[in-house]
């Protein structure tokens, strides 16, 4: 069974809320194109600490969240979310759910078109799956710097790519091959400022660069980075990663 969580990645909650809270609260657009109606059935795909499915709640759906990660689902089930924690590679229902729901989590996912299959079989006829995840281009600043920095001292770069950052044209054709209408798919510019700087970035979300670096030479590469990395930060308002993303609305027939 493949992850869904690549290689050398690992989540903390109480880092995830400091250094990444931004992701959840830059949610807004997502919840209103899921449009939840009061007892609908919905999944929150990789719901990590909860933070948008206490959201999804709100609206008086019957949610559930799905989070491999024991710390991220420990903390969901902190705020009252029910939590099957497990990896979405693997089945998760068949017709059990109105909606699907998924924020910042697609990219991680190995098998893309496998997750898209589940997502398929798991909601009922007619039911959406509305998802924002990484989309071509996001954080290209990042990797590049990222890449550099490894091959400058000497250290292999990952064999794959970390994430799955599809075009619009990539995702609508994975969409449709898994059975699904495409209602709406765009790509959008979302520069996005860092309330740790780039330090907190990069303690949240390079580990997987860097599974092949000894841990004492980790700091050297992420601090070369980092100097790579001044073009996103500006005097006045700090660090402002190059986020781009790809937001759809996608419908089961029937």
């Amino acid at each position: 069974m493949d992850n869904l969580i690549p290689a050398g990645q690992h989540w903390s909650a109480k880092h995830y809320a400091r250094d990444a809270g931004f992701v959840p609260a830059l949610g807004a657009p997502l919840l209103a194109l899921i449009d939840l109606q009061a007892g609908e059935r919905v999944l929150d795909l990789g719901c990590g600490d909860g933070v948008l499915t206490t959201r999804l709640a709100r609206t008086g759906a019957d949610v559930t969240g799905l989070e491999p990660d024991p710390d991220m689902a420990r903390a969901a089930r902190a705020r009252g979310i029910s939590v099957m924690e497990q990896d979405a590679h693997d089945a998760f229902g068949e017709s059990a759910f109105d909606a699907v729901f998924s924020n910042a989590a697609l990219h991680w996912m190995r098998k893309p078109e496998q997750v898209l299959g589940h997502v398929h079989v798991a909601l009922r006829p007619g039911g959406r799956f509305v998802a924002e995840q990484g989309g071509f281009g996001n954080v290209a600043a990042v990797v590049t710097a990222l890449m550099a920095a490894l091959e400058a001292q000497g250290h292999p770069t990952p064999a794959r790519p970390v994430w799955d950052f599809p075009s619009v044209t990539g995702q609508r054709r994975r969409l449709e091959a898994a059975g699904f209408l495409v209602d709406e798919i765009a790509l959008i510019p979302r520069p996005t400022p860092l309330p740790t700087g780039i330090s907190g970035w990069l303690a949240t979300f390079a580990n997987p660069f860097l599974t092949a670096v000894p841990q004492p030479a980790r700091a050297s590469v992420l601090a070369d980075c980092t100097r790579r990395l001044s073009v996103l930060h500006d005097a006045h308002e700090g660090w402002i990663a190059d986020y781009v993303r790809l937001r759809f609305l996608a419908r089961k027939p029937g």
